[in-house]
């Protein structure tokens, strides 16, 4: 069957690869329909790597999918054929240590899809355990439900932060990930989110949004609106989404005393803090890996109508024209939130 293939850095082309993996009792055979093209996938195609995850040979892209089961394994009871589903990428060893304790997320054995060595879902059909395939609600599309992945890290990192309501959050970057924790915190109780960025194109989409506030670096200086919006205090949540290098020195000076941040960008190199800074305020200090148990939560949120994830999808491919997508990804125009694949 045809599958989008990551021949090797800067290579890619659409040709036929088998399917994956077999069926067995407990898994279910998807036809998939929608694939978002995350920052990652770009990554690799464009670096080749992602600090110790190296693409050594060909690898099916893809990790942001939404389909329609065909096949359900003979111990399957919460799905049947013709049920309209997303699902999580990574899969765990769940009787290790982690999975136990429910920090599946954290297992060193997990097979993430589109993580060397692991093949992605760009691909006509998959077979995956059947209990990370959530069936989406009847209001819900499919290509919302592709949308689910980068909405369940917003959420780990908004259920990092332990947000009391009221809470003044601050989102440093307006990606696809910056403004899924903005909605997150949103939809957490916080009463107003700033979200930072230098490109006007993606603050505009962020600004669309109630609750959210834009603040342009390249016209304003962020510390100073976040201060003087709060009179003097601070923002009580922080979330680093960039994963430059040039925001970690700094990211404390939004926090009020007392606060707490939540890392989310992921750097390429070793990064400074201000560790004296952090003491000075008493800072805790959250990260987050992917997420756990977020993808019922993050379909309630999205089927409610509390959190609308169709506005950031920018553009969608046909499956035919999927090289084109990645090259388009790969410009990283700023008026481009989200670009998915539709099989």
């Amino acid at each position: 069957m045809k599958a989008l293939v990551l021949e090797k850095q800067g290579e890619i082309t659409l040709r036929d690869m088998p399917l994956t993996k077999p069926m067995t009792a407990d898994s279910v055979r998807i036809k998939v329909k929608n694939v978002g093209v995350c920052g990652s996938d770009v990554h690799y195609y464009t670096h080749g790597r992602i600090g110790h995850y190296v693409v050594n040979e060909p690898m099916i892209l893809g990790h942001e999918a939404a389909g329609v089961v065909v096949e359900v394994g003979a111990n399957v009871r919460n799905l049947k054929a013709g049920d309209r589903v997303c699902m999580e990428p990574g899969i765990p060893n769940d009787k290790s240590r982690t999975s136990k304790l429910g920090l599946y997320n954290l297992d060193p054995e997990v097979s993430f899809w589109a993580t060397p060595p692991v093949h992605g879902c760009l691909i006509e059909e998959v077979v995956h355990p059947a209990e990370y395939a959530f069936k989406l609600p009847d209001n819900v599309s499919l290509a919302e439900g592709a949308m689910i992945e980068p909405l369940a890290i917003g959420l780990q990192a908004a259920k990092k932060a332990r947000i009391v309501p009221g809470d003044v959050g601050v989102v440093i970057g307006a990606g696809t990930i910056g403004i899924m924790c903005a909605l997150s915190l949103m939809a957490g109780g916080c009463s107003r989110v700033f979200i930072i960025d230098a490109k006007r194109e993606k603050l505009d989409i962020a600004a669309s949004y109630d609750g959210l506030t834009p603040i342009d670096v390249t016209r304003e200086d962020p510390v100073k609106v976040v201060r003087d919006a709060t009179g003097g205090w601070g923002a009580e949540v922080v979330v680093e989404a960039t994963g430059a290098a040039a925001v970690y020195p700094g990211f404390v000076e939004y926090s009020c005393p007392g606060g707490k941040a939540v890392l989310v960008g992921i750097p390429i190199d070793p990064v400074l803090f201000d560790v004296a800074a952090i003491q000075a305020k008493e800072l805790d200090i959250a990260s987050v890996f992917r997420y756990a148990n977020i993808y019922p939560r993050a379909l309630e949120l999205v089927a409610s109508g509390k959190i609308d994830v169709k506005r950031l999808i920018s553009k969608v491919y046909p499956f035919e024209q999927a090289v084109e997508a990645f090259k388009d990804a790969a410009k990283l125009e700023p008026n481009i939130v989200k670009i998915q694949i539709e099989l």
